[in-house]
């Protein structure tokens, strides 16, 4: 009875893992059926560092996504990225034996599967391998050869290349952790597909995703892909700057850049103050939002520099007048307050930050609508083109559970749970005043999450125990 086309993807970001189910309504439009995360404990700027963290990070993001859904998952389409990425072009061509024929789409698999033959350098991979602008018998700028007469088959391609070592760790994490991987799908098209219209694809367009660990760039021009690359920085670097800056620990400097972080100085008054709780019952920290935006600001002024010179390598001296549509910012690092307008102060290029809304059905949550999980909608409507059925309902599954990987020592995600009072927020006056913090509060909901955990170990020891008599 299961009609529909259930599509899985998985986008293994460096701050979070994301496991994502949906499948097409009626309207065409992509429903999501569930959405599993977990802190991604084995991953550095987008590649695996930890197989044993990675696959204990992907199996609790799998099982949150099944309890959620009511769907098994069996297979996932995979998002890659990290700083060995990088893309080539090369232009190609076949003699076809009777040019009578119209050509076909067996015409084309022939030239990309000749395309995939490339000698690459050692220890690389081809991930893509995109066609742009066809040529027949020295006929150009011809965009859909099917149906065609011609003797010669031409075309330019936009080829991925990765390194094989990581690729394959990617492989082996997902097999691990009890699934199969059905797909592979570059990181910044598959965030390009969930946030992009075709109108700005035709009209030219600068797609930039500032992920935690990786800030990843595709450019369309004409509705075709002409650039795709990895910068190695993302919203990590931020948060490590302002830890050190600001000589506090990682967890509140990432909570202070998502509260009151802006990447525009003078929006900040001098007199505002964050209060920050001491460790261990040491005196509290005052740091000066002015100073926090300053940070910052110098951190993401690199970053964008770093995509700009990348855009500028494609566009010549002014990519302006190549990419009408201008700049589309989506990640997590696209929630940073005035992040757009520094982007435009920088660039001069109209920008805009990118929702996945666009392509999810109407009764889906605030939540998954956030820039923050473009790349998982995206990596699921990757999954739905392949036409295969990712996942089944539970009912009809009468195999024995996944088994857990068993080497992989537990992890108590509850630790990261613990963050609200972290910051209050305290504005000065003219005389210095008593700053009070919650610490107490905090201590007492650490307590507790530890207690409970504790309980359950307790728990388990005496069931042993018991069997054992």
């Amino acid at each position: 009875m299961e009609k529909d086309n259930i599509a899985v993807g998985l986008d293994i970001g460096t701050t979070k893992i994301v496991a994502m189910i949906g499948k097409k309504n009626e309207y065409g439009k992509l429903e999501i059926l569930g959405i599993g995360k977990s802190k991604s404990l084995g991953v550095a700027r987008g590649v695996v560092n930890n197989i044993t963290q990675t696959i204990q990070s992907i199996q609790q993001a799998i099982l949150e996504a099944e309890a959620n859904s009511g769907y098994k998952i069996k297979d996932v389409v995979v998002g890659i990225a990290g700083q060995h990425i990088r893309s080539i072009q090369h232009t190609d061509y076949i003699s076809r034996n009777n040019p009578e024929e119209v050509i076909g789409e067996k015409d084309i698999q022939l030239l990309i599967d000749q395309v995939n033959k490339l000698a690459m350098l050692p220890g690389e991979e081809i991930i893509h391998v995109l066609p742009q602008e066809f040529k027949i018998d020295g006929q150009s700028e011809i965009k859909e050869p099917i149906g065609m007469y011609g003797g010669r088959l031409e075309s330019s391609f936009h080829v991925v290349v990765g390194q094989a070592s990581s690729i394959r760790n990617v492989g082996r994490c997902i097999q691990s952790s009890g699934i199969e991987l059905s797909g592979l799908t570059l990181e910044p098209l598959a965030s390009a597909d969930a946030v992009l219209s075709q109108e700005e694809k035709e009209a030219g367009v600068a797609l930039i995703d500032i992920g935690g660990g990786t800030t990843d760039l595709a450019i369309f021009k004409d509705g075709i892909i002409r650039h795709t690359a990895v910068i190695p920085f993302g919203g990590n670097v931020i948060t490590e700057d302002i830890k050190e800056g600001c000589s506090i620990i990682e967890k509140q400097a990432e909570l202070l850049k998502i509260k009151f972080g802006s990447a525009w100085p003078g929006e900040n008054k001098d007199n505002e103050i964050v209060s920050i709780p001491g460790l261990r019952g040491r005196e509290p920290k005052e740091i000066s939002l002015k100073n926090l935006s300053k940070i910052i600001h110098a951190r993401v002024v690199e970053i964008i520099e770093q995509v700009f010179a990348e855009i500028k390598a494609y566009g010549h001296e002014d990519p302006r007048k190549k990419l009408i549509a201008g700049i589309v910012l989506t990640g997590g690092g696209a929630q940073l307050k005035h992040i757009k307008q520094l982007v435009e102060y920088i660039t001069g290029m109209d920008t805009r930050i990118g929702y996945p809304n666009e392509h999810l059905a109407g009764n889906s949550s605030e939540e998954i609508s956030s820039p923050l999980f473009a790349t998982a909608v995206g990596l699921v409507m990757n999954s739905i083109e392949n036409s295969t059925q990712s996942a089944v309902r539970m009912e009809v599954v009468n195999e024995q559970p996944r088994v857990v990987y068993k080497n992989v020592p537990p992890v108590t995600q509850q630790r990261y749970e613990v963050e609200e009072n972290y910051v209050e927020r305290v504005e000065t006056v003219e005389e210095p005043r008593e700053v009070r913090t919650n610490v107490a509060v905090e201590e007492s909901t650490e307590t507790k999450i530890r207690r409970s955990f504790f309980d359950r170990y307790v728990d388990k020891i005496k069931e042993f125990l018991d069997n054992a008599e």
